[in-house]
């Protein structure tokens, strides 16, 4: 094992002593260079006050890998009313790259039902649960209550069965918009626990255990989803969606699905998320 220095240890330190975001921490870290899985197991020993260190090889990671949500075979998952094929799987972490999730008339029916109630994006805040906005997310957006209408009910079932989890423990569809320039640097769709922030979040349902992106647009240039700890860049295409699963039957939570969405270099971006949770949400 190779010790982080002390000018990070230091860093590490100070800036989680200011309140600084441990996801933002990570991000920061692995710009500069530092393997973002093991930046997120420096920062979670800084926090439990033990010596931070870095291997010089791979990190082995603590997280469990059970038995996928979604099949592993297969290259086509046959929904109740559309027929969606697998292009790309990986085991570890658990991800899918999906074709034929959503048709262009339905993408650009949800662009236009969003288009009229956009706000700006927000995060949670870390310390106390609550939204605020951040420079790190330049993105606007708005979200549709699970079953809210008839046409956001057939999405919310269509994804539910792809995402093999129950309506009932999803979040409600989000669709968010990025201009030129709008990104979302390397975060985690779970909520840390040992943030007190995450406390409020985790009593609607448990942990959020699995994430759809669905992609309304094609994108001129750049927009890309990036999953830095396992090198793999995803294309925004219009119908497509990209699948990760980051928590298990232990409630262990997966570092590895670190991920962000790279700026917009032409034209915009439109996405849709579905969060689901470990129970009933609400």
């Amino acid at each position: 094992m190779t010790t982080l220095s002390a000018e990070w240890q230091t860093w590490v330190r100070d800036n989680l002593a200011r309140g600084c975001n441990e996801t933002q921490l990570i991000a920061s870290m692995a710009e500069a260079g530092i393997d973002p899985v093991a930046a997120g197991m420096a920062v979670l020993q800084a926090m439990s006050g033990t010596e931070a260190s870095i291997a010089s090889g791979p990190v082995t990671q603590a997280y469990t890998y059970s038995s996928p949500r979604m099949p592993q075979v297969g290259s086509v998952i046959q929904t109740s009313d559309r027929d969606v094929r697998v292009s790309m799987r990986m085991g570890q972490p658990v991800v899918a790259l999906l074709d034929n999730v959503l048709s262009f008339d339905e993408c650009d029916q949800l662009i236009d039902l969003a288009r009229m109630k956009l706000q700006r994006s927000t995060i949670v805040d870390p310390t106390n649960g609550t939204h605020k906005v951040i420079a790190d997310r330049g993105s606007s957006g708005t979200h549709f209550a699970v079953n809210e209408n008839a046409f956001i009910a057939s999405l919310d079932t269509r994804i539910a069965e792809l995402m093999h989890w129950p309506v009932e423990n999803g979040e409600g569809l989000q669709i968010l918009n990025y201009q030129v320039g709008g990104e979302y640097k390397p975060h985690f769709d779970y909520f840390p626990p040992e943030q007190v922030g995450s406390g409020v979040h985790l009593a609607k349902g448990g942990q959020r255990v699995s994430t759809l992106i669905l992609y309304l647009n094609d994108v001129e240039r750049g927009g890309e989803t990036i999953f830095p700890s396992i090198h793999l860049t995803v294309v925004p295409k219009r119908g497509s969606a990209i699948y990760f699963e980051y928590c298990n039957a232990s409630g262990q939570i997966d570092p590895s699905t670190l991920h962000g969405g790279a700026p917009v270099l032409s034209g915009e971006k439109w996405i849709a998320t579905k969060w689901m949770r470990q129970r009933k949400y609400g």
